[in-house]
Parts: C-alpha cells; sequence; structure tokens
C-alpha cells in the first residue's frame, strides 16, 4: 500500500500513515512518499511507538520514500 503524503507538513505524513496502518494486516508493509524532511525523524519514532518497524528510507529528487511494516509481522531479516 503507498501513503502519499508529499506536499504535506509533518505531522500529516506521520498520521496519514498512522490511519492506513489501522485498515492493514499484521506484518503488511506500507510504502510513505513524503516531501518534508522531518519524515525521516517522525516515522521512526512512530513505529517505535506502535511496535511496528521501518524497512528502508530512501530519497531520490527530494522525495523521501519510507518502507515500513506493521506490528505483528514475521520479520524477514
Amino acid at each position: 500500500m503507498i501513503v502519499d503524503a508529499r506536499g504535506h507538513r509533518c505531522p500529516t505524513p506521520s498520521l496519514k500513515l498512522q490511519k492506513a496502518m489501522r485498515a492493514a494486516p499484521a506484518g503488511a508493509r506500507l510504502t510513505l512518499l513524503a516531501t518534508d524532511p522531518m519524515a525521516r525523524i517522525d516515522v521512526p519514532h512512530l513505529m517505535t511507538g506502535l511496535g511496528g518497524r521501518v524497512v528502508s528510507v530512501d530519497e531520490a529528487d527530494g522525495v523521501l520514500t519510507i518502507v515500513v511494516e506493521t506490528p505483528g509481522g514475521a520479520r524477514t531479516d
């Protein structure tokens, strides 16, 4: 599932991600697209608080692509 929060300032990207996570099954991977550099800091804090994890963080052309895994999934790393 892709959560597009490009053009929004924090905390909106984290809030959009959190809303999408509520609808996702345990262990699902979601991809957040964000242009606010604070998402690089806010999303890991959110995932720690929710029991999920950040799988990867990449940046290209000013867009952060943050892949997260919802709590409860089997780790594959």
